[in-house]
């Protein structure tokens, strides 16, 4: 259940009220399908406990958390092993903030999350578009029998919005079908962001979907995460990537795959932080217009 009532455990600059605020942000604490090393659940907690070793002003964009307003709801409650009514779950809540006029938040949370989301995203807008950047292509149509996987989540995602709806960037692991799947349906850019800037001049005006799969950084840079795959990006370059998308009709964003155990130093858990406080900013810019 979405609260919409003030919590004490707040991501830094997110303690608006439900009502005023444009942005309302709620954690996906599920790793139920993850197919190597589990622990995603855990990355809201280690993201709001940690996010207050930053400054609420960006210096990037030169502007600042206490300037914006937004909703820290928690975490949504999950039934353990039962994937369908987390997805149910999280559909439900994104459709509450939705039909409130204000601009869903999700922190995973394995990338399976996202299609919760996207599904109340697809029901309020006929042509949304998705744009995604992870390491991992996530176009299997099953992963082992199974249909809802966070290796299959952009694959179901393109069976709601379609055709030349999904955009890429990043992408360097798949199965060879998948990649030759994707080739007939989707836009995938390899390796790293070269000609987002052509799809943001695109889709300007058009509502989109932004989801962020955190393994797009290379495990040097993030280690902390279930499915680490070597040659990412560097952080800068995901910065960049992210500032490209200002401007954008963004109606729902995400960030997952944080798995915060496996890089003890915290180094993973700071850099997922400061991505979403980027993000937060560059977004409610758009809600405030």
């Amino acid at each position: 259940m979405l609260g919409k009532e003030k919590n004490i455990h707040t991501f830094i600059g997110c303690d608006s009220g439900y009502g005023q605020a444009g942005i309302v942000l709620f954690g996906a604490p599920f790793d139920g399908t993850t197919s190597f090393r589990p622990g995603t659940r855990f990355a809201s907690a280690a993201m709001r406990a940690e996010s207050f070793g930053l400054e609420t002003f960006s210096p990037y964009l030169n502007r600042d958390l206490e300037d914006i307003a937004a909703f820290d709801a928690g975490d949504l409650d999950f039934p353990f092993g039962n994937s369908a009514r987390v997805l149910d779950a999280i559909e439900s809540a994104a459709a509450t903030i939705l039909g409130d006029g204000k601009i869903p938040c999700m922190i995973g949370g394995e990338h399976l999350v996202t299609l919760g989301a996207v599904r109340a995203a697809a029901a309020k807008y006929s042509d949304l578009h998705i744009i995604h950047f992870d390491a991992h292509a996530d176009l299997r149509d099953d992963y082992i029998g199974e249909k809802l996987s966070h290796a299959t989540v952009m694959r179901r995602c393109w069976e709601l919005v379609g055709d030349g709806r999904i955009h890429q960037f990043g992408i360097r692991s798949g199965e060879r079908s998948e990649f030759d799947w994707g080739a007939r349906h989707v836009s995938t850019r390899r390796f790293d962001f070269e000609g987002l800037g052509s799809t943001v001049k695109a889709l300007k005006g058009r509502p989109v979907y932004f989801t962020l799969d955190l393994d797009v950084l290379d495990p040097s840079i993030f280690p902390g995460t279930g499915t680490p795959e070597a040659g990412g990006v560097t952080f800068k370059e995901l910065l960049s990537a992210v500032q490209a998308l200002e401007g954008l009709d963004i109606v729902g964003f995400d960030v997952n795959e944080l798995s915060p155990q496996y890089d003890l130093s915290g180094a993973s858990t700071a850099t997922a932080c400061k991505i979403l406080r980027e993000l937060l900013l560059i977004v409610s810019a758009r809600s405030s217009a």
